[in-house]
């Protein structure tokens, strides 16, 4: 290539970019009529691409690609953390699972399923470890075993959580199969607040130690404005919030970041069991055709339709990496804008 089509082609990528036009496609025009066989990668990447790597290379359209593929798994920085999940074999929590081994981490899940979840390991690596987080033994235990593997920990998930619907009063059937009583309330509030404390404290212990880490509480839409029948699982998501705001107060002067997801309504997964939607049914006065039904209606959700499970795991994953080094004692509500009004 001449300095003279060096300098065109410069020219022409430039004020392409300030034009809502393909300026890759206008260096393809101009390839072709000067007949030059591949353009150096400076000029076929966008302004975005080389922020942060600056790679000039001649190199054929498939060379091009893959590095263009390196470049975007490598925004995160998150190959070779390690990153602990719990309640991470199924549900949200593996999808949050999955995102981080697209990304390159190391994934401890941890849960109480007796077998490992089947997991794409793509370019990340995987631990399975049956704890059950409401046991201070376990959970310490699970945290060595990721020590002992990876060597450190990075980032903690701390999504385990159930969800047992139930009234305070139910007039039709007082002290009944529905309403509350104080083995649900303790069931609901120790995996859900106490796993919760047991899992940020083994972790941030390990965390505090290195001076850096992201500890991500994992909340809900329900936790922010509550939700007819299930008053337990909402008060422990707004405690998760709290606990949230408090430990960033707290280990942000370590060097340590604590931050919530709080998810709306997604799509359907192997949680929503004829147990659970009988229970919510019966608290809400409906049917369980009635509350299927109202899975598809989105009325309040001004994006229109239910979340993905991906969308949950991608702000995840955007969570734990520095692209996010700023956010902090904050939940970032995943749920379309949705509001109950």
């Amino acid at each position: 290539m001449s300095i003279f089509q060096g300098i065109l082609l410069g020219l022409l990528q430039g004020v392409a970019e300030f034009l809502p036009i393909s300026s890759s496609g206008h260096l393809a025009v101009v390839q072709n009529l000067f007949g030059l066989e591949d353009v150096p990668l400076l000029f076929e990447a966008g302004w975005d691409d080389l922020c942060d790597h600056t790679v000039v290379v001649s190199c054929d359209k498939e060379t091009q690609i893959q590095r263009r593929i390196i470049m975007s798994e490598s925004w995160l920085n998150l190959e070779g953390k390690t990153v602990i999940v719990t309640g991470g074999a199924s549900g949200i929590g593996k999808a949050v699972a999955q995102g981080f081994l697209n990304a390159g981490s190391n994934v401890v899940i941890s849960d109480m399923a007796p077998e490992a979840p089947e997991m794409d390991e793509a370019a990340g690596k995987l631990l399975y470890v049956k704890t059950d987080v409401t046991k201070v033994a376990d959970v310490e235990a699970m945290v060595e075993k990721a020590k002992e593997t990876f060597g450190t920990i990075d980032v903690l998930v701390n999504n385990a959580g159930i969800n047992i619907p139930r009234l305070l009063v139910d007039p039709k059937d007082p002290k009944g199969q529905y309403e509350l009583d104080e083995a649900v309330w303790d069931k609901v509030c120790n995996v859900n607040l106490k796993g919760v404390f047991f899992c940020a404290q083994a972790v941030g212990r390990v965390l505090v130690e290195k001076g850096e880490g992201v500890i991500i509480n994992m909340s809900s839409e329900s936790g922010l404005e509550g939700s007819e029948g299930q008053s337990v699982y909402a008060a422990t998501k707004n405690a998760v919030n709290s606990l949230t705001r408090s430990w960033a107060k707290e280990l942000g002067k370590q060097g340590v970041r604590v931050v919530g997801v709080a998810p709306g309504i997604m799509e359907a997964t192997g949680l929503r069991t004829i147990a659970y939607e009988s229970a919510l049914a019966y608290t809400r006065g409906i049917t369980v055709d009635d509350l299927r039904a109202g899975y598809s209606k989105t009325s309040t959700i001004p994006l229109g339709r239910s979340g993905k499970l991906s969308e949950v795991a991608d702000m995840c994953v955007y969570l734990a990496s520095q692209r996010a080094s700023y956010v902090h004692g904050v939940t970032v509500n995943v749920a379309g804008g949705k509001t109950r009004g």
